[in-house]
């Protein structure tokens, strides 16, 4: 009996150590973006980059036609703003927000600025708590295999995987 806390000490670090594994390490590693814009604020994307792998983006990988998408791998993509700015000439206040997308079937993309920035995936996204959502035309680009974000300073955000290649501006 006096050497429960022990082992409860150790059963618990055990088990926290397990749960802070090397994310880079994973086959879809996290990357980030940071760029100060020419309106002065700071843009931030935090994300995981999905490989293509030799699959087909629509049909063996997401995103798929018409269902909401983490816009990456693994956690929700987060994208933060130290200030308040303008998405594609909409308010979006400074703070965090999960970034969800949308492939259209018509080649358009919705971008989703969401207030819960912290989940895994899209498995408990609600649109309840979007705080901002975009229509920006898709595009295709120089093939990419892994996922890209890219920030201009014009304010240009960008993102590129496979043959995909979709932006939207922030003021």
């Amino acid at each position: 009996m006096k050497h429960l806390p022990i082992f409860l000490f150790t059963v618990l670090f055990a088990i926290s150590a397990c749960g802070q594994q090397d994310k880079s390490k994973r086959p879809s590693p996290p990357a980030q973006v940071t760029q100060k814009i020419t309106s002065g604020a700071t843009l931030t994307i935090d994300y995981s980059q999905p490989s293509v792998k030799g699959r087909t983006i629509g049909k063996d990988l997401e995103p798929m036609a018409g269902k909401v998408w983490r816009t990456g791998a693994n956690e929700a993509t987060v994208f933060e703003t130290d200030k308040d700015i303008k998405v594609e000439g909409k308010d979006l206040p400074a703070g965090k927000y999960g970034l969800f997308s949308i492939m259209n079937e018509d080649g358009s993309w919705t971008i989703i600025f969401n207030k819960t920035w912290k989940q895994w995936g899209a498995f408990s996204y609600k649109e309840a708590d979007d705080a901002l959502r975009v229509q920006v035309k898709g595009g295709t680009g120089d093939f990419s295999e892994k996922m890209n974000f890219m920030i201009d300073p014009s304010g240009k955000v960008s993102f590129a995987w496979g043959d995909k290649l979709v932006s939207f501006m922030v003021q």
